[in-house]
């Protein structure tokens, strides 16, 4: 284990383990109480597509899918907000679109390029210095507008009809909701890939449903259960050479099932069925 820890490779794979498993987490409360699975895996989508443009054109692939992600998700919250789509009509379109683009851009390159599939499947043991700069600063700035905004997000969450009606800005929160979402993603691409990145969002916040009726304990138990999921799919995807995107959401389903199977929540209403 020491030995391990000595390579630097393993120390900025851990530790980004640590930062993504957090602010995924944490968003995926947000994501699982609002009902916006679907948007997510269209956004991730998106990001591939704007990975797959910054190899092609030469620019930093992370800021390009930054870039992709925002304007997805600021495309498809004007639509549904302006009442034109429904929320999963146009993220269907433009989780067909980005992924149409995304494999344009792969036949326009040159030569095979492995770093791309990288972000597809992910690969956290390869995060350098620079990934890890940028996961950092977009999981502060993800989590410190959460802190910031915690009453107004909790109040939109459960009754934005009233939230609306108290002189909240709803609106402005959703999309700035829709936003945090979109760099949470960007910020899990290289570790999770984005076929899979989206699990590590809902996958602990559901399990940690399971396990509460307080939103805030759903905040603490979706952290630890994120954290906790990421790291032993590093560890795991070490030491038995495994893919890390898989391996770690593959260890976060498990713990989703123990917590179904443990759940107060069923055993309540199993009595309540008689």
């Amino acid at each position: 284990m020491l030995e391990m820890l000595s390579y630097e490779f393993m120390q900025r794979a851990i530790l980004a383990s640590i930062i993504i498993g957090l602010v995924c987490s944490i968003i995926g409360v947000f994501v699982i109480l609002k009902n916006l699975t679907f948007i997510g895996a269209g956004t991730s989508h998106a990001a591939f597509a704007g990975v797959t443009l910054g190899y092609l054109t030469g620019y930093n692939p992370l800021s390009v899918a930054i870039i992709f992600s925002l304007i997805t998700v600021w495309i498809v919250g004007y639509l549904n907000k302006k009442g034109a789509l429904m929320l999963d009509t146009s993220v269907g379109i433009f989780y067909s679109l980005t992924m149409a683009l995304a494999v344009l851009f792969i036949g326009l390159m040159k030569v095979y390029n492995a770093e791309v599939y990288g972000y597809l499947f992910g690969s956290i043991l390869s995060v350098t210095k620079m990934d890890l700069k940028v996961i950092l600063i977009l999981g502060t700035i993800v989590l410190s507008i959460v802190y910031l905004f915690f009453k107004e997000f909790h109040f939109i969450t459960f009754d934005e009809e009233m939230a609306k009606a108290s002189g909240i800005p709803t609106g402005w929160l959703s999309f700035l909701l829709l936003n945090m979402i979109a760099l949470t993603i960007v910020v899990s691409l290289k570790s999770v890939g984005a076929i899979l990145v989206f699990a590590l969002i809902v996958t602990p916040a559901a399990a940690a449903y399971q396990l509460t009726y307080s939103m805030v304990r759903m905040f603490i138990y979706s952290g630890i259960i994120g954290v906790v999921s990421s790291v032993a799919g590093v560890l795991l995807s070490y030491w038995f050479d495994l893919p890390s995107g898989a391996t770690t959401v593959l260890f976060v389903s498990g713990v989703f099932v123990l917590s179904v199977v443990f759940s107060p929540k069923r055993r309540i209403k199993e009595l309540e069925n008689g």
